[in-house]
């Protein structure tokens, strides 16, 4: 019986795929990409291994800070900057620097958000952007949703439903956005037990993924949010089905993407979580992963 593949393979074949055979384009940020349109990747969860990538350290602990900073509705960076975290700080210093001609670094940028409430008020937000809309969706009724909470409840309360969803994708707000959402609209399905329990599976469907730097944020991530919203229902957790349309590669990558593919997979880590009050009160600590031996991590320029 052959050995079965490894999952981080389907990824880096479609790296490959992308940097090979994918269409050169000049993008909005005006690095340039090779990208192909519409790719689908599988993830199992239910042995309890999750999607962190082994070919290159992937810091997942960030990507769990930024997880709670969604779920929690956040849309300033001081609270990450605050917990030592980088990765949105780069969209609101470009803005400042464009608007005030300030050549500043971002340590001192960070810094000034951190020590000048004003300061992180006025140049810290991003805007509308995930934690609003996933907590606080506006209704032109001037209501707001929370898509998280109604999530839950349903998935406890009519599991057969077929509107398990949340999205980011706001059209009236899109403008006053950082950047608008990615990894945009999440549905969730649940596997009826013979024994009154259950499986979740979901389906994450990103708009734009950025193969190199993005993705293996936003696949760990969504793996987090399946097992805390399973454990939240009482349900075990099933597969995880991962839907991009605008897949790419920046082309300042090349190293980044040789490198990978040059490496072979290890073993994936295995996600044990401790249980929480609800899905809005996990914390780092509640979050193990165990049999993480990656690669070493390789830099790259995040394009802003």
């Amino acid at each position: 019986m052959p050995a079965p593949i490894h999952p981080e393979t389907a990824v880096l074949d479609l790296i490959r795929r992308v940097w090979e055979q994918g269409h050169e384009r000049v993008d909005r940020t005006g690095v340039g990409t090779r990208a192909l349109f519409g790719a689908m990747l599988r993830f199992d969860l239910s042995d309890g291994t999750v999607p962190l990538m082994t070919t290159k350290r992937v810091f997942w602990k960030s990507a769990v800070k930024e997880l709670i900073w969604f779920l929690n509705g956040e849309t300033s960076i001081r609270p990450l900057v605050e917990q030592g975290v980088h990765i949105w700080t780069d969209w609101p210093l470009d803005r400042y620097r464009r608007e005030t001609g300030e050549a500043i670094d971002r340590d001192a940028f960070e810094a000034r958000i951190l020590g000048d409430p004003a300061f992180a008020a006025r140049w810290g937000d991003l805007g509308p952007v995930y934690g609003k809309q996933w907590r606080r969706w506006q209704g032109p009724d001037g209501r707001e949703h929370d898509q998280i909470r109604a999530l839950v409840e349903g998935l406890k309360t009519n599991p057969a439903s077929r509107r398990h969803i949340f999205t980011g994708w706001n059209v009236a707000e899109l403008a006053e956005m950082a950047l608008p959402p990615c990894h945009m609209t999440y549905q969730y399905f649940v596997e009826p037990g013979a024994d009154g329990g259950g499986r979740l599976s979901s389906i994450l469907y990103q708009r734009s993924c950025d193969l190199g730097l993005g993705f293996p944020f936003n696949i760990f991530e969504a793996a987090l949010l399946q097992r805390m919203l399973a454990q939240q229902c009482g349900l075990e957790a099933g597969e995880l089905v991962w839907m991009g349309a605008d897949v790419h590669l920046y082309l300042n990558h090349a190293h980044l993407v040789e490198t990978l593919l040059e490496r072979a997979p290890r073993p994936l880590p295995r996600l044990d979580l401790r249980p929480a009050a609800d899905i809005f009160s996990y914390r780092l600590e509640d979050v193990s992963i165990t049999g993480y031996d990656p690669h070493p991590h390789v830099a790259a320029p995040v394009a802003v």
